[in-house]
């Protein structure tokens, strides 16, 4: 019998660098051990984005009977377009023994604890104020405006890390990079998940027989 995979919960202020963590993560983990969830959207498909690489993009009207449906672990409303996480999609990856990462905020984390208690949850952390605001103008591609407003989300946001199990200060990349590494880790090496996978290994540590 396979052992579950984990979902893991990732949140983080926009320039925080959650995204590549999670990318620097997977590029030496296989499909088979560890993926990235993909959401459902409303909104229009951007030119480099592709479809169920990015997102699931489909019509209001196919949102909201998914919606009525309960097909969503969490769904929001963001800017006139829905987001949703698909219910069946995380549970049949996890029932694999494939680990999951759903990166969403703080609002969509709560609605996922409530659904799945067994959900780890990271929080990424900036290592200051004026580093997040140096890295989001190095992206280069937002106006003063946008950033400003990136700015004041990002505290909104950094106001509910105590509610996630871990928390990652991201101020060298390769130390955050290790410790999402042994926040994963140490999940494998728990009680119930090496007995499952290990077996015949305790069946023959306790046997009488040498």
């Amino acid at each position: 019998m396979t052992q579950n995979g984990t979902l893991y919960i990732i949140s983080a202020p926009s320039g925080a660098g959650k995204s590549s963590l999670i990318q620097a993560y997977l590029k030496y983990h296989p499909l088979y051990e560890a993926q990235v969830s993909i959401s459902h959207t409303t909104r229009n498909k951007r030119e480099a984005e592709q479809e169920g690489v990015h997102y699931y993009f489909i019509d209001k009207p196919t949102f909201l009977e998914m919606i009525e449906k309960d097909d969503f672990l969490e769904h929001a409303e963001v800017f006139g377009n829905y987001y949703g996480t698909s219910k069946n999609a995380i549970l049949n990856t996890l029932a694999s023994g494939v680990d999951v990462f759903l990166d969403i905020d703080w609002q969509g984390a709560r609605q996922i604890r409530n659904k799945m208690p067994s959900a780890k949850s990271i929080f990424i952390l900036p290592p200051s104020n004026q580093e997040l605001l140096r890295r989001l103008k190095g992206r280069g591609q937002d106006s003063d405006e946008t950033i400003d407003f990136r700015m004041k989300q990002a505290k909104k946001e950094i106001e509910h890390f105590d509610e996630y199990d871990y928390v990652i200060i991201n101020d060298d990349f390769e130390r955050a990079l290790s410790d999402l590494k042994a926040i994963l880790r140490s999940e494998k090496l728990k009680t119930e998940y090496q007995l499952q996978n290990n077996k015949s290994l305790f069946t023959k540590l306790l046997s009488t027989e040498i």
